[in-house]
């Protein structure tokens, strides 16, 4: 615990505990909800002015932070600060264009049963919980935030699995919510199962904001029971806007994620005044890097209502794309998407590196500008394919090759290999073995 949380928990209980500090029940039990509570712990006066704009903005859209992520809250300079600006209503949330739409990502409308959205063809989103660690400001699931917290009964969730299960086409689920992570281990220990038993399913995706705002929420426990389910690859994806979230504490969850053997990813949100500024996505992506975090996408924040002053225009998605592409290593450098709106899913928005191209050649420009050829192949046919995969014989070898299998001497040399000796077929020793064994 730094000097800030132990002021803060101080204030809460009237004494400092690190044990309690550290437990994720005690940080959601102690969620600041109130304006009040906010200037207390922070030890900030806002103006009336703001506080009643706070104010008016809770009627509609509640407010949830838990004392860690408050904890990071510059209060020398709160209203510029990334994590203030992320977590307290603004009045500019009562902001309703006519363009806004409660449900701009159209997750209803792809609803085949309760908790399930299916809009690609071999994937699916699942929410297995409408219960969230803090009421994120840029919330593209606005219009549920306030909704009574709940986890779906073991019935309802069933629905969903019997869904899946019944569509052999789908082979990725993404369990999202809500957030999964504030489920009971045991609870999640019951859905990996559950979705493991169905055979046509390859990858299961967890997405979670606990890390950033709730990192002591990655106990050993839930690592336990997340390591128990590798045998069905399981890759958890994140949230973190900005470098100052990346904590001594965000960086340990990650490390016991990682530490176990599951691929981590990031999906950040571009948001005017947090960190839409090439210098805060470039330390922000290279400190992820540093933490075996993959930058996997850049969001153009959704048009749900009340989201109107964190967007920027997809020009400033694009120069930050520009900055990082052969600026720093491509692994550090995440896809730009727009969610389009009415749930036409992921479109990927970058940089034009191909500036022309004619019969035989491609023109096309690097990261500094420079103008290069690329000469196409003189000839080149292609394979005739007759769409009759079952019968072809040409390429369609999906399977992994089998490996190399050594002969003559090679095979007494290997460790893999069990063969001691090699006899020739003209050995008559050989001959009578084998005659001997026929009778």
């Amino acid at each position: 615990m730094n000097s800030q949380q132990k002021e803060l928990h101080y204030k809460i209980e009237n004494r400092t505990s690190k044990k309690r500090w550290h437990d994720w029940k005690w940080q959601l039990a102690h969620s600041v909800r109130d304006i009040g509570t906010l200037q207390k712990l922070l030890g900030i006066t806002l103006s009336k002015k703001q506080a009643s704009r706070i104010k008016q903005t809770l009627s509609k859209f509640p407010m949830s932070v838990t004392p860690y992520y408050l904890s990071l809250i510059n209060i020398e300079d709160p209203e510029n600060d990334p994590v203030f600006k992320q977590s307290v209503p603004s009045i500019s949330e009562l902001t309703i264009n006519s363009y806004d739409m409660a449900d701009p990502l159209a997750e209803d409308k792809d609803k085949p049963v309760e908790g399930i959205t299916h809009r690609y063809p071999d994937r699916v989103l699942f929410l297995v919980s409408n219960t969230c660690s803090m009421y994120c400001r840029h919330c593209t699931r606005k219009r549920k935030v306030g909704d009574i917290d709940f986890i779906p009964t073991k019935a309802t969730i069933k629905k969903g699995i019997d869904y899946i299960k019944n569509t052999p086409a789908i082979r990725d689920i993404l369990l999202s919510g809500g957030d999964p992570f504030l489920l009971q281990d045991s609870y999640i220990d019951w859905i990996l199962t559950e979705l493991k038993k169905i055979p046509h399913i390859e990858i299961i995706r967890i997405g979670t904001r606990t890390p950033v705002v709730l990192p002591y929420r990655i106990t050993n426990q839930l690592i336990k029971v997340l390591k128990k389910h590798r045998d069905i690859p399981l890759w958890i994806n994140t949230h973190f806007n900005h470098p100052r979230e990346l904590t001594a504490s965000a960086r340990e969850a990650l490390a016991k994620l990682a530490d176990a053997g599951i691929p981590l990813g990031n999906q950040t949100v571009l948001l005017a005044g947090i960190n839409d500024c090439l210098r805060i996505m470039k330390t922000l992506v290279h400190k992820l890097v540093q933490n075996r975090v993959r930058p996997y996408y850049i969001y153009q924040c959704d048009m749900s209502e009340g989201l109107d002053h964190f967007r920027t225009p997809v020009g400033k998605g694009i120069e930050i794309i520009e900055g990082l592409i052969g600026h720093t290593s491509g692994l550090a450098v995440p896809t730009y998407v727009i969610d389009a709106p009415g749930g036409g899913g992921k479109i990927p928005v970058m940089p034009n590196y191909l500036i022309s191209w004619s019969t035989n050649k491609v023109i096309l420009r690097n990261y500094e500008g420079v103008i290069t050829t690329y000469k196409e192949p003189d000839s080149y046919e292609a394979i005739f394919c007759d769409r009759k995969c079952a019968g072809c014989r040409l390429q369609l070898q999906l399977e992994g090759a089998s490996e190399y299998k050594s002969t003559g001497i090679a095979n007494l040399i290997d460790d893999y290999d069990t063969t001691i000796s090699l006899t020739p077929k003209t050995n008559e020793r050989a001959k009578r073995r084998k005659k001997y064994a026929s009778r």
